[in-house]
């Protein structure tokens, strides 16, 4: 269901992001006082953020070259200004 609204292209890219900070996080972040993140969570953690904000913010049209790409994970968090879901838990 949330695959369809993060796809959407009628729906604004700042709802979506709302959508996301307000219950995605919400949910992916309970009780995280009480984990022990292994190396392992904090990149799975970091992977399935990365593919939400992918899907949400979709691919970027390069003028200079002249094709479709994908963000690099700096550049979508340069474009969200928000920390990583690992910064927030630890």
């Amino acid at each position: 269901m949330l695959q369809n609204f993060f796809k959407n292209k009628n729906i604004s890219k700042k709802l979506k992001l709302r959508l996301k900070n307000t219950i995605i996080d919400k949910v992916l972040t309970y009780a995280s006082e009480t984990w022990t993140l292994t190396k392992r969570d904090r990149k799975q953690l970091n992977v399935f953020e990365r593919k939400v904000y992918r899907r949400m913010l979709g691919p970027v049209y390069d003028n200079k070259k002249e094709y479709w790409r994908i963000l690099t994970d700096k550049k979508i968090y340069a474009n969200v200004k928000k920390p990583t879901i690992i910064e927030t838990i630890s």
